[in-house]
C-alpha cells in the first residue's frame, strides 16, 4: 500500500487500512508471543484472514511491524522495536497457588492490587509476584464481597470460580464472631452457630476470657480481655467484628477549621459508620487533619498516642492552628511535660507504664488516636490497646511490619480506611516521587576487602559505610541544586563522615532536643536546604518542603522504613525525588529492593541504575 492512496478505495480496504498498531499488540499478547500470523490476527479482531493480511502489509509498508517468510507456513509478523511487546503489561493469575504475576505492571495496576493481595517479590526485570493471603482479604477495604471481586476481575481480567469461591470463604469467615453489649450492659461474645462456639472459642478461650454461657452460641465474657480475645481468635483463623455499645466519654466541643478534601470526609464518615478504623494514606495525604476531622465527628475527649515527643509537640501545634481548640485545652504527658486535659497527647511508652496507666483508665475517652499506629504490634506499646474507649483510630502511611504482624494493627485497633495512592497522585493532592535505586562502587579497595572478610552485621554495615556514597551523594545534590534535601543514614559514624565532608548538620537521637528542634524549624522556614538525618526522622516529623531524599543507609530490608523515608518528599507541589544508594555487589542490593517493594507495591515506579564515582555536572556555576 502507498501513501498515495486511489479514491475508489473498497470498504474492505478500509476496514483493513483502518487496524491500528494497538489491534496487534493486543492480538500478540492473547496469542502469547511475540508475533503472530495474518490467521491468527483475524481469529483476534474482526477481519477475514484476507483483510488481516492486508492490514498487516499496510502496517509494514510504514514500518511500524515487519515480517518474516517462515519456509512451508504462514509468514509471521512482529513489531519493528520488539521491546514494545516485551515491555507491556502482563498480568498472569495462578488460582491454585492464589499467586498473581505480572510483568511491567502499569501505576494502576499496582494500586489495585495492593488492595487484596500482598507483593512478595520482584525482579529488575520489571517482573511483580503477588500472594492472596487470608489476611488480605478480612481487611480488605470493600463494602461488600460483590466490590471485592468487582475489583479483583477488574484487575485480573478474568474470573477464576476456584479463587472468588476461596475469597468468598475468607470474606465469610471474618463474620463468624462478634462481640457485641447486652442491654443489661455487659459484653458478649457471639458466635454464628453453635459449633464455632464450642468446637472454637471455648476450645482457644478459658475462664479469664468467658466467665459463663449464656446460650449455645453466645457467652458472657470479661470485659478487661477484650483485646486478648480479638487476637487470640484472629490467630485461630477468625477475626472478630467488635459491635460493642463503649461509654462516649465526656463531651469535647469542637469545630474545624479549615475544608475537608473529598477523600478524607469519605474516611471520616467510614469511620464515624464503624466506630473504628486505620486511616492509610500516602505521607502528604492529610491523615492528620482527617484525624481531627474525626475528633470533630465523635465530640468527646480524646486520647492521642505518639511515638515521640515532637510529634506532640507537632500534634498541638495543628490542632491549635486548624480546630477552635485553645493550648489550654491540650495537655501532654511525656517525659517533659506531664498534664491531662480534654484532649491530650501522649507518647506510647509513657502511657504503656504501670505508674502512669491509671491516670489514663481513670478518664473516659471517647476518642484514642494512635498515631503511626504501626507501633501498636510491639510488646511495650501493645498495652495502650487495652485502654477504654469509644471509638479507636489508627493512622499510618505504612502498616506493615518486618515481623510480619501487621494484622494485629487491625485487630486490636480497627480495619483500614484508605484511598488507592495512584488517585491521589493523579489528583495532584501528593506528589508520586521518582525512585531510583543507584549502584555505588566501592570508594576504596580496602572496604571491599574488609566487606568480604566480615559477616553479619558487620558486614552489613561495612557495605553501608561505603566512602564511594560521599561523591554519589555530592553528584545527587549537584543534580537537584534548588532542591531541600535530607541525606538519611543508620549508622552515627557514617552521619557524621557525610556531615563533615558536604558541610551540613547531622541530627541524630544524642542530639539534645532543643537543637534539633532548632535545626528542623531553620530547614522548614528555608534557612537551611540539606540535613543529614539519623532515624530520628524516619516518621513523626513533619518536613513539607523536603524535595529530595537520598537514603545513604537504612534498616536493612524494613519496607515501613522506606515509605517514611520517601514520604519525605510526597507533597501536593514541587518535584519529589528518592535516591537509594546501595554497595554493589552486597547483600545491600538486595536490602534497597526489599524495602522498594512496598511503595511499589502502592503503584510507585522503582528504577534502577548503575552509578559511577563520578565528579558532580556542571551545573552553569
Amino acid at each position: 500500500m502507498t501513501a498515495e492512496e486511489p479514491a475508489d478505495r473498497t470498504d474492505d480496504e478500509d476496514a483493513a487500512g483502518a487496524l491500528e498498531l494497538d489491534a496487534v499488540y493486543d492480538a500478540i499478547d492473547a496469542v502469547g508471543r511475540p508475533h503472530l500470523t495474518a490467521t491468527e490476527l483475524s481469529r483476534k479482531t474482526d477481519l477475514t484472514p484476507d483483510e488481516a493480511r492486508e492490514a498487516l502489509a499496510a502496517l509494514a509498508e510504514e514500518g511500524d511491524i515487519e515480517r518474516q517468510d517462515v519456509s512451508e507456513v504462514e509468514s509471521v509478523w512482529y513489531p519493528a522495536d520488539i521491546a514494545e511487546v516485551t515491555d507491556r503489561e502482563r498480568v498472569v493469575l495462578f488460582p491454585d497457588r492464589r499467586e498473581v504475576v505480572v510483568e511491567h505492571p502499569e501505576q494502576f495496576t499496582r494500586a489495585q492490587l495492593s488492595q487484596f493481595a500482598r507483593l512478595q517479590d520482584t525482579n529488575r526485570s520489571g517482573g511483580y509476584v503477588y500472594e492472596l493471603r487470608e489476611e488480605d482479604v478480612w481487611a480488605a477495604p470493600h463494602e461488600s464481597l460483590d466490590d471485592l471481586l468487582a475489583t479483583m476481575r477488574d484487575v485480573l481480567g478474568e474470573r477464576s470460580p476456584h479463587l472468588e469461591e476461596w475469597v468468598a470463604s475468607q470474606w465469610e469467615r471474618a463474620r463468624k464472631f462478634r462481640l457485641k453489649t447486652h442491654e443489661d450492659g455487659y459484653v458478649v461474645l457471639e458466635a454464628e452457630s453453635d459449633d464455632l462456639m464450642g468446637n472454637v472459642a471455648r476450645q482457644k478461650l478459658d475462664d479469664h476470657h468467658l466467665r459463663a454461657p449464656i446460650s449455645d452460641s453466645e457467652a458472657w465474657v470479661n470485659e478487661d480481655a477484650t483485646a486478648e480475645i480479638k487476637r487470640t481468635l484472629y490467630e485461630a483463623g477468625y477475626p472478630v467484628r467488635d459491635d460493642r455499645d463503649l461509654e462516649t466519654g465526656d463531651a469535647l466541643e469542637l469545630d474545624l477549621l479549615l475544608r475537608l478534601r473529598d477523600y478524607q470526609r469519605d474516611w471520616v464518615e467510614r469511620f464515624t459508620e464503624q466506630g473504628s478504623g486505620v486511616f492509610v494514606g500516602p505521607p502528604g495525604s492529610g491523615k492528620t487533619v482527617a484525624a481531627m476531622g474525626a475528633m470533630a465527628a465523635v465530640g468527646g475527649e480524646t486520647l492521642i498516642l505518639v511515638p515521640s515527643r515532637e510529634l506532640a509537640t507537632q500534634w498541638r501545634d495543628e490542632l491549635v492552628r486548624h480546630t477552635s481548640l485553645t493550648d489550654d485545652d491540650i495537655g501532654e504527658y511525656h517525659g517533659g511535660e506531664k498534664s491531662i486535659r480534654p484532649v491530650t497527647i501522649a507518647t506510647y511508652r509513657t502511657a504503656g507504664m504501670d505508674r502512669h496507666r491509671k491516670l489514663f483508665d481513670q478518664r473516659k475517652w471517647g476518642l484514642i488516636v494512635y498515631d503511626e499506629v504501626h507501633h501498636i504490634p510491639s510488646p511495650v506499646h501493645k498495652r495502650s490497646a487495652d485502654l477504654q474507649t469509644k471509638h479507636r483510630l489508627g493512622l499510618t502511611a505504612t502498616p506493615t511490619r518486618e515481623s510480619d504482624d501487621e494484622e494485629e494493627i487491625f485487630t486490636l485497633v480497627g480495619p483500614p480506611i484508605g484511598t488507592d495512592w495512584g488517585k491521589l497522585f493523579d489528583a495532584g493532592y501528593v506528589a508520586e516521587p521518582e525512585v531510583e535505586i543507584r549502584l555505588v562502587p566501592w570508594g576504596d579497595e580496602t572496604e571491599g576487602a574488609e566487606y568480604s572478610s566480615t559477616s553479619g552485621h558487620d558486614r552489613r554495615q561495612a557495605a553501608a559505610g561505603n566512602s564511594g556514597k560521599i561523591d554519589e551523594i555530592r553528584y545527587a545534590l549537584a543534580e537537584n541544586p534548588a532542591a531541600k534535601a535530607l541525606v538519611f543514614v543508620e549508622y552515627l559514624d557514617q552521619g557524621e563522615a557525610i556531615s563533615e565532608a558536604i558541610d551540613v548538620p547531622f541530627i541524630s537521637g544524642e542530639m539534645p532536643h532543643a537543637r534539633r528542634g532548632k535545626l528542623f524549624d531553620e530547614f522548614r522556614q528555608g534557612e537551611r536546604d540539606t540535613l543529614v538525618v539519623s532515624r530520628v526522622g524516619d516518621e513523626g516529623i513533619d518536613l513539607p518542603d523536603a524535595e529530595l531524599a537520598i537514603v545513604a543507609s537504612g534498616l536493612g530490608g524494613s519496607r515501613r522504613q522506606g515509605a517514611q523515608r520517601a514520604g519525605r518528599t510526597m507533597r501536593p507541589a514541587g518535584d519529589a525525588r528518592m535516591v537509594i544508594l546501595a554497595t554493589r555487589g552486597t547483600t545491600e542490593e538486595d536490602f534497597v529492593r526489599r524495602q522498594m517493594r512496598h511503595l511499589a507495591s502502592k503503584g510507585i515506579r522503582v528504577t534502577e541504575t548503575e552509578a559511577e564515582a563520578v565528579e558532580p555536572p556542571d551545573n552553569g556555576e
